[in-house]
């Protein structure tokens, strides 16, 4: 009955997911904050770190910020398993911390990535992706409610040879998403389909291949799949078809340089804004006190202007 269910979502959904093509989106040009949520791979941040910097390639003026507030373990479903983490702590739930991180910052544009945690690495369960639903939903009128423009992304793939059931969750979860283009005019980013036909078509040629070893967190190949996405949205040409962030960026000399230096802004960054928001996930570093934190970020800011100014 249960893989009834399942198949009947599946089939729903896959018509609209393949009538939709990637979102555009725009960043509004005044736009001063731009704030990204999400579980363990957002806090990870490569993904992040490769948008920010190849949008600054492109836009070297622009004064946004990319602040990073991903929260590892989170979930918007608030569930948690029986035992997560040993036993230690249950899984951060986005709703205990949300008001927070508004209180904190004023975001022009919020992008969401969750799913991954969210179904609990369990089977399909119609009441668990009822929760996810709600979750999502409350979370985009919550990012409305400020003012600022939602926008989702889908979760990235689940490996099968990990778990083929939950490999299924998180392909109802992104087509759920991928679905509000339609129905509620939602900007959502679809990085989940492109990452698992990369993943199969790899996996074709090497059997032994894989985007993230342990089936949840990719590497550095796996945020480039998901960066290059979010780029294509953006604009950038043919970013979708660009092998890995050097060959996007080969003509741009200071590339290289420029993410190095921008990965150390946004970790400091990102540290600061969890211990000012007051996040209660045990085992993180503890980020600097906002003002030393303000004050680096100030002089790697400075080292990047310097680096974008190089070629004018």
């Amino acid at each position: 009955m249960m893989k009834g269910l399942l198949l009947g979502i599946l089939i729903s959904v896959f018509c609209i997911q393949n009538s939709q093509s990637q979102a555009r989106l725009t960043i509004p040009s005044d736009a001063q904050q731009v704030l990204f949520l999400g579980n363990s791979i957002t806090y990870a941040g490569k993904y992040i770190a490769y948008v920010e910097t190849c949008y600054r390639l492109k836009n070297p003026d622009s004064t946004i910020e990319w602040i990073n507030l991903g929260l590892p373990s989170e979930t918007v479903s608030g569930l948690s398993e029986e035992g997560h983490a040993n036993g230690e702590f249950p899984r951060p739930d986005l709703h205990e911390r949300l008001s927070r991180v508004f209180a904190s910052l004023d975001p022009d544009v919020v992008f969401f990535n969750y799913g991954m945690n969210d179904g609990i690495y369990l089977p399909f369960d119609m009441g668990r992706f009822q929760l996810y639903q709600d979750g999502i939903n409350w979370l985009y009128g919550e990012i409305e409610s400020i003012n600022a423009i939602p926008v989702a992304l889908t979760p990235p793939v689940f490996d099968p040879n990990k778990g083929i059931d939950y490999s299924q969750v998180l392909d109802v979860y992104s087509d759920w998403l991928i679905s509000k283009r339609g129905s509620d005019s939602w900007e959502v980013i679809d990085i989940h389909g492109p990452m698992r036909e990369y993943l199969a078509k790899e996996r074709r040629k090497h059997a032994d291949f894989f985007l993230a070893k342990d089936g949840v967190h990719p590497g550095d190949e796996g945020h480039w799949l998901m960066a290059r996405e979010f780029l294509e949205s953006l604009g950038w040409e043919k970013s979708s078809q660009s092998k890995s962030f050097e060959h996007l960026t080969k003509s741009f000399p200071q590339a290289s340089k420029l993410l190095e230096l921008i990965t150390k802004k946004q970790i400091i960054q990102r540290d600061a804004f969890l211990r000012e928001t007051k996040h209660l996930r045990p085992g993180l570093a503890e980020g600097l006190p906002m003002d030393e934190a303000e004050r680096q970020i100030l002089e790697l800011e400075e080292e990047i202007l310097s680096l974008l100014n190089s070629d004018k």
